[in-house]
């Protein structure tokens, strides 16, 4: 069976399940701590694939990647999945809640890439008016990236605004050699 349709069925079930005990967004926290724990240390992929480990000593890993404030529905999900063996998927499952969990939440997310740190106000501002133009909520995430030179690049969804001084002069140069 495909990996994907695998872990949207259990996503799934554990959103229904999170949203009959009103966990959903205390769900959707751990999901995002156990994905990026998964990003962050790769090893914990291999060790939670390796057959030699016990499942308690796996549930204890998996529980300690996804934090001490894991709610009641995620320590009793992760106890699921290692009862059918699809410990190996949990990284594509939290994934997929977390792409289910924004879809039915109507949550975009936002990119704002600068040269410089900008003011909370104008970060306020561009977080404002993706909320307008896109009539949800939004996850709105800020990089500075001093190869821009100048400008700002500002991603959601799937639009790009790239008002940078690199694209300009990427544009001029182009322009000169035709």
């Amino acid at each position: 069976m495909d990996i994907g349709v695998i872990s949207v069925r259990y996503a799934r079930a554990l959103l229904k399940n999170a949203i009959e005990a009103k966990l959903e967004d205390k769900v959707y926290n751990d999901m995002q701590t156990l994905a990026v724990s998964y990003i962050k240390v790769p090893e914990l992929r291999f060790t939670i694939d390796n057959p030699m480990l016990s499942r308690g000593a796996k549930e204890n890993l998996l529980l300690s990647a996804v934090g001490s404030s894991a709610t009641p529905v995620t320590r009793s999900f992760i106890g699921v999945v290692l009862d059918n063996g699809r410990e190996g998927m949990l990284q594509f499952i939290a994934n997929s809640y977390i792409t289910l969990y924004r879809k039915q939440k109507n949550i975009i997310r936002g990119k704002l890439t600068t040269a410089t740190a900008v003011k909370p106000e104008t970060e306020y501002k561009m977080r404002q008016m993706v909320e307008s133009k896109t009539n949800g909520a939004v996850e709105f995430e800020t990089e500075v990236n001093p190869d821009i030179i100048g400008g700002f690049i500002l991603e959601y969804d799937t639009y790009r605004m790239d008002a940078s001084i690199k694209n300009k002069l990427k544009t001029i140069l182009t322009a000169l050699s035709k």
